[in-house]
């Protein structure tokens, strides 16, 4: 098991708090044309201006597929964690939820700017939508990508819930889940 392997998998149980992953690899999954998991996330995905001169990106958010939801998937909720940042407390950069069971994909930048295809909760930017990285120039950071399947209506939660406010609202409904780590460092080389 890869390092990013083994953080994806740590990450994703305590957000999930005890709930069954996804039995086999390509049941459920998530991918990007942009990247590969545990590749460099590309130099357009950084935030282009919360922190200044360490901020070089342009907010594009990449572009993210899920297939094989499993049976009884109402709708999907994402989230895009740092878990390195803030003194490896971690930094959310995107909370969505009901997304439509017949939503497939985001395209690159859609998840960049409030949309119909999804609830947004509140990011640590205090965003309703994707707020792209911008770490402290140095070591890379790394970015969980998250999608869970769940059994709730799109409809059921309301707008601006938080990371921890989301994960106790799917407790009992998650059907399911996947991931995919992107990574990204200051100065972008």
């Amino acid at each position: 098991m890869t390092v990013t392997q083994a953080m994806a998998f740590l990450l994703t149980a305590a957000f999930l708090a005890g709930g069954a992953r996804a039995e086999a690899a390509g049941v459920f999954t998530l991918s990007s044309a942009g990247f590969k998991d545990g590749e460099m996330l590309a130099k357009k995905v950084g935030d282009v201006s919360s922190r200044g001169a360490n901020c070089k990106g342009d907010n594009v958010s990449p572009e993210l597929a899920w297939s094989n939801p499993p049976d009884g998937t109402k709708s999907f909720a994402f989230t895009v964690l740092d878990p390195d940042a803030a003194s490896g407390v971690g930094f959310v950069h995107w909370v969505a939820y009901g997304i439509a069971s017949d939503v497939t994909s985001f395209a690159e930048g859609e998840i960049s700017k409030p949309s119909d295809k999804y609830v947004g909760g509140t990011s640590g930017k205090k965003l309703a939508f994707f707020g792209g990285p911008c770490p402290p120039p140095g070591s890379p950071h790394h970015y969980l990508f998250q999608i869970v399947a769940t059994d709730l209506d799109p409809k059921d939660l309301p707008p601006g819930l938080t990371f921890g406010e989301l994960r106790e609202k799917l407790k009992g409904h998650r059907k399911g889940e996947s991931s995919i780590v992107g990574s990204y460092v200051n100065p972008y080389p």
